[in-house]
């Protein structure tokens, strides 16, 4: 919900510039069960669907363009607290062909969204890495 507040107080306050950029983290598990995220997975449905209403509002007033990016794992300290990460963490960078994207080329790929590259860009979730191959992944792990 803190998503929702924030873009909502930035609305309210005009905030944001014309042409403006949110970018906010979300997770595949937002998208496929993974039983082992538990509430997080509800929680990353929800960021998403704040991104898209939002995005859609925000853009036609000011051509604000909000997205969210899913990470593909990542080992942190968060991460390792999760059931079975190690597993998953492996199996996901093998399926992947380039492998499962680190930290920092994450905080890039966020970067570029900031950009002007990237002003036609809205209202999406947008993966650092190949997700079709994880869709078996629940009963691989």
């Amino acid at each position: 919900m803190s998503f929702h507040k924030m873009l909502a107080v930035a609305h309210k306050m005009d905030a944001l510039n014309d042409h403006a950029s949110v970018v906010a983290l979300s997770y595949i598990a937002a998208q496929r069960v993974y039983p082992f995220y538990t509430d997080m997975a509800d929680i990353k449905a929800m960021l998403e669907s704040i991104a898209r209403t939002f995005g859609y509002h925000y853009g036609k007033q000011k051509k604000v363009r909000i997205n969210t990016v899913s990470q593909s794992p990542t080992k942190t300290t968060a991460g390792g607290g999760i059931k079975g990460f190690t597993d998953f963490y492996e199996f996901a960078d093998l399926q992947s062909p380039l492998g499962n994207a680190s930290a920092e080329d994450c905080a890039n790929y966020c970067l570029a969204l900031f950009s002007d590259f990237t002003r036609a860009v809205t209202m999406q979730n947008l993966f650092t890495m190949v997700v079709m191959a994880l869709q078996g992944s629940v009963r691989s792990c």
